[in-house]
């Protein structure tokens, strides 16, 4: 789920990601691109096909839509009390990540506080770049359910 983002060469990196994994990718408005077809095309983005994109005027828009997303979620911030690794990830668990500038609303974070989570980095570093970030938690929520419909090997394998 990406709230308000902003760049769309991190949208096309994130979208790679669903594709690669089969995750459903979520856009919540305003978008700081286009992801009309044309537009798609334009970029070259070959596997937007792959993509089940969503997209949701708004937060409460999503949550109508969703509810079932409130009782499975994790909120991806700089400013979370606690690591990614203390999360255990559920069945369809829902992951958010803020714009690029400014991260999730405020409003948002606190109204899930515990579900607040973070990637550890040095005090020095700002943040990671986003698409990094949501590869990172998309694997690891994969990792913990055993990567359920995802070849866990490649053609090497059969060499063996």
């Amino acid at each position: 789920m990406l709230v308000e983002p902003e760049i769309p060469q991190n949208c096309g990196n994130v979208a790679r990601t669903c594709a690669a994994t089969g995750s459903v990718l979520h856009l919540v408005k305003p978008l700081g691109f286009d992801i009309s077809e044309k537009a798609v095309r334009r970029a070259g983005l070959d596997y937007w096909h792959l993509v089940d994109v969503r997209v949701h005027e708004s937060l409460p828009d999503l949550f109508a839509a969703h509810p079932e997303a409130a009782g499975n979620l994790w909120l991806a911030t700089t400013k979370a009390p606690r690591p990614y690794s203390e999360a255990s990830f559920q069945g369809d668990c829902w992951l958010f990540f803020g714009k690029e500038t400014a991260g999730l609303p405020e409003w948002f974070r606190e109204q899930y506080r515990q579900r607040c989570i973070r990637l550890p980095m040095r005090s020095e570093a700002r943040s990671l770049n986003l698409s990094n970030s949501v590869a990172i938690l998309v694997y690891e929520a994969l990792r913990q359910q055993g990567f359920p419909g995802l070849l866990g090997e490649g053609e090497m394998a059969q060499a063996d």
